[in-house]
């Protein structure tokens, strides 16, 4: 059995590897055509090229493009461009806007993965033939008692397990991870290793179709006029100021609020949108206990039913992962119950469940709340 668990020789096993330009995927791919696989790199077009090649520190960017293409040509593999504008628009940034303009806080980066790159580029490599498609993700895949299953990196500081959370059982049997076992470090020693010009390159930092960070500048592109002022008002309703739009806010927010000489600390409570409203209180007022969340996707072993499990939950990509019950709803999604109350959930973020390293599923967080004291 070879090392992507195919019973083969490498030779006869075609890979399609993800290429975003960077280093991550530019030494998957060069680890696995050192192995003798017969790798094809692809890289997707996401977005405007013209507007995209004076963007740095994204990915899928033009420069990103032409490293990719470089990588390919120095190790001897065919590469394509593909272009997925089109189905990048309207599966990632369109929900982007239309999420924020619902007062929540999106991750397009999820979105991204759960539609684009492992549900249409996965199709693209089964149709060149491809038994798997390989990615530069630092996230585990282990062959458990029932199939495939996923687990956090081994290196902390890397793992992106949160961000891949609505990765079906299906596409975790196509799917391999060929850095998920290694730290950061050793991405880069092998990169300079193999010769690649891309081994000290930077990570990727912003949301590649977001110039500058900023986030209001596209939504008002992709929908013109949808951003309206309105009032900032504190939990006991004192009306405190005014604001430019609700999604320049986001919940927990501390800093940057547009409010001052308030002789407490203010954080973001909730948005409002029909309102155009942004309530702000003290940090108590952002106790929560209760999370309920929509479109759930389920890895673990047994089904998810109402009496729930016992689960720890990661509410944020930076945050701690926090003890919960987890139980199925009536409606097909989920409730989850903290056993402490967390501050700062926000809606449009995941709810991501772990037994120890293993990513038992996730969904989008619907709204929030606290239970009554006993």
């Amino acid at each position: 059995m070879n090392s992507l668990g195919f019973d083969k020789a490498p030779a006869d096993t075609r890979v399609v590897v993800a290429m975003s330009g960077g280093v991550d995927s530019s030494v998957t791919a060069g680890l696995l055509h050192a192995e003798g696989y017969d790798v094809v790199g692809v890289t997707l077009q996401l977005y405007d090229h013209g507007a995209a090649i004076e963007r740095k520190g994204a990915c899928c960017a033009g420069q990103d493009i032409y490293d990719a293409r470089r990588v390919a040509e120095r190790l001897d593999f065919p590469h394509y461009v593909l272009d997925y504008e089109s189905k990048f628009r309207q599966s990632v940034m369109d929900d982007f806007a239309d999420s924020y303009l619902r007062g929540e806080t999106p991750i397009p980066c999820v979105r991204c993965n759960q539609t684009v790159k492992f549900r249409d580029l996965l199709t693209t490599a089964r149709d060149l033939g491809a038994e798997a498609l390989a990615t530069g993700h630092y996230v585990q895949r282990v062959m458990g008692a029932q199939g495939a299953e996923l687990h956090r990196a081994v290196d902390p500081s890397r793992d992106q397990s949160y961000f891949l959370f609505a990765t079906t059982d299906e596409q975790l049997d196509f799917l391999r991870f060929p850095l998920g076992g290694m730290p950061k470090t050793e991405t880069r020693v092998l990169a300079e290793k193999m010769g690649l010009e891309v081994a000290d390159k930077p990570d990727s930092q912003d949301i590649c179709f977001v110039p500058n960070g900023s986030y209001a500048s596209v939504v008002e592109k992709l929908r013109p006029g949808a951003i309206e002022p309105g009032e900032i008002v504190h939990v006991d309703g004192r009306v405190l100021g005014r604001h430019e739009g609700i999604i320049k806010y986001t919940i927990g927010q501390r800093r940057g609020i547009g409010i001052g000489g308030t002789a407490e600390p203010l954080f973001v409570v909730r948005l409002e949108p029909e309102a155009h409203r942004v309530v702000v209180g003290p940090k108590e007022a952002l106790a929560r206990d209760v999370v309920r969340i929509g479109q759930v996707n389920w890895l673990g072993d047994q089904p998810l039913t109402a009496e729930g499990i016992e689960v720890q939950v990661k509410l944020r990509s930076v945050s701690e992962a926090a003890s919960a019950r987890i139980q199925r709803a009536a409606d097909g999604g989920a409730e989850v119950l903290l056993l402490e109350p967390q501050f700062g959930i926000s809606p449009g973020q995941a709810a991501v469940f772990y037994d120890g390293p293993r990513v038992l599923g996730g969904g989008w967080i619907a709204e929030t709340g606290l239970k009554l004291a006993a």
